[in-house]
């Protein structure tokens, strides 16, 4: 008899696992194929060896995320060095920069490209640009997912985001409308959405700028609320993040909780910040039922 309650409780219990997603979003500094004296990179960047790239796969297989939100990532070729590209598809935007954000996605989940967030580049013939965000939907079992990619100005990392306090403010206070303006069509379209990336903004709480707007676009949940950040940690403990998970309409109560996951490196030494990323993946699951 236990064994039938046994077999029961598993087949009750198969419908939520299989709805389930790992996502995640990973900063990977400056991954690109590009020899070091390619006049688009910055001067005096290291570039990566051969070993380099073998140790981040091994940190993308662990990971083992159903969806990457990726970041300064200079297209699929960089990115198939780190994503067995037998086991995943990747979504770019139409653009030429090295430090492009993006999506690996997994091939057993079904993924649907939207057009680039094109107005987050207020810059779009610099030679460092201000990135567009990458947007995509993925489903499963009926249920739809809207995602976006960012990696917004930096410079301006907590105060005010004013006109007044220079132009890296300047810069995030015009991206910070054209996000609302995102979220604010996703809540006309009562779709469920995550923003995930690089926000190069410390976010105390809920009365931050950048936050409060978002918000008054629609209400969103910040996955790493309240905990600090252990990646390349020291003795002093933990930083703020400057990356970020909102999440917004029925994707609210899809979230599990406690899922939260930022996987650190094993490598201590500083140095090997440049041979890996000065970002370590963040992660958080969502149950799409």
């Amino acid at each position: 008899m236990r064994l039938v309650l046994l077999a029961f409780a598993l087949l009750a219990a198969w419908p939520a696992q299989a709805s389930e997603l790992k996502i995640a979003s990973w900063n990977i500094a400056w991954l690109t194929l590009r020899p070091a004296n390619d006049p688009d990179l910055p001067r005096g960047l290291t570039p990566r060896q051969p070993g380099d790239f073998t140790l981040l796969a091994d940190y993308a297989r662990r990971l083992d995320a159903d969806v990457v939100a990726l970041q300064e990532v200079d297209g699929p070729d960089a990115a198939a060095r780190i994503f067995n590209p037998r086991d995943y598809a990747f979504f770019f935007p139409d653009e030429r920069d090295i430090q492009r954000t993006g999506f690996a996605v997994k091939r057993s989940l079904r993924a649907i490209r939207n057009a680039d967030l094109a107005e987050l580049d207020l810059a779009p013939n610099a030679r460092f640009s201000q990135r567009r965000g990458t947007d995509i939907t993925v489903e499963r079992e009926g249920r739809m997912l809207r995602l976006l990619s960012v990696h917004l100005n930096a410079g301006c990392r907590e105060g005010p985001i004013a006109a007044d306090r220079g132009r890296e403010c300047d810069n995030l206070a015009r991206q910070s409308e054209v996000l609302a303006g995102w979220v604010a069509a996703r809540r006309t379209e009562n779709a469920a959405f995550a923003i995930l990336g690089d926000f190069n903004r410390r976010i105390a709480d809920a009365r931050d700028d950048l936050l409060v707007q978002l918000n008054r676009a629609a209400p969103l949940t910040r996955v790493n609320e309240g905990v600090s950040n252990p990646c390349w940690a020291d003795a002093r403990g933990g930083r703020p993040f400057i990356s970020h998970v909102l999440v917004g309409g029925p994707a609210q109560r899809w979230v599990v909780p406690n899922s939260l996951r930022v996987m650190v490196y094993a490598e201590r030494d500083p140095a090997m910040r440049d041979r890996l990323s000065d970002h370590c993946p963040i992660s958080f699951r969502v149950r799409m039922n």
